[in-house]
């Protein structure tokens, strides 16, 4: 649910929508069976409950840390991740922060974190429990910037006083369907809606 993107409660509705929740219903829709969406604050909450049996499948990004777990279908769209800063920030665009010294928080689990720890030369990566918890470092300034998604990071700048965007990305990040991996039927199933689904909306990501 950190992801206003992919997917959101709709109070007028009274109902959870986004791509997510679209392509959810189309899968439960082809398979004959019913829906029920079940809400999480982030990928490191589904992971917890994967062996929980709470869920069969899962709306998150890939990532190789994953593969031993989970199979991960095509990507049915991709999200920016961006970095929030103050407004006296010298830094203006994404790649201006990887400066020794500079410290980005950024959420534990998150798929953008772990690419970030990965492409990052200079500057050090503080893992925060969550986006919101990242954003918390920045307020304490505990950190020079918070990393995350972009449309989560805007509607913070909309509310947080004294802080800015800065120019451009350092992610793009496929978000993808998950099952476990012993669900090798499933995960054909998937793999093979997943593309159907880019074919008939003429696009590569859905």
């Amino acid at each position: 649910m950190s992801n206003t993107a992919l997917i959101r409660w709709d109070e007028n509705a009274r109902a959870l929508v986004g791509p997510s929740a679209e392509i959810a219903d189309r899968i439960a829709h082809e398979l004959n069976r019913g829906l029920s969406l079940m809400r999480y604050g982030s990928a490191a909450d589904i992971l917890c409950a994967a062996d929980g049996g709470e869920w069969d499948i899962a709306f998150m990004a890939s990532d190789p840390s994953r593969t031993d777990r989970f199979s991960f279908s095509p990507p049915y769209i991709s999200v920016e991740a961006t970095y929030l800063v103050p407004v006296a920030s010298p830094y203006r665009t994404a790649d201006e922060l990887d400066c020794t010294g500079i410290r980005i928080a950024s959420a534990r689990s998150a798929a953008y974190t772990k690419q970030l720890e990965r492409t990052l030369k200079r500057a050090t990566v503080l893992h925060a429990d969550s986006p919101t918890a990242a954003l918390d470092f920045l307020a304490d300034r505990e950190c020079d910037a918070a990393a995350g998604l972009t449309e989560f990071l805007f509607n913070a700048s909309e509310r947080m006083e004294g802080f800015r965007m800065v120019d451009g990305v350092f992610s793009r990040i496929p978000q993808t369907i998950a099952v476990h991996k012993r669900a090798t039927n499933a995960s054909l199933f998937i793999a093979d809606f997943v593309q159907r689904l880019a074919t008939s909306t003429g696009q590569g990501d859905v």
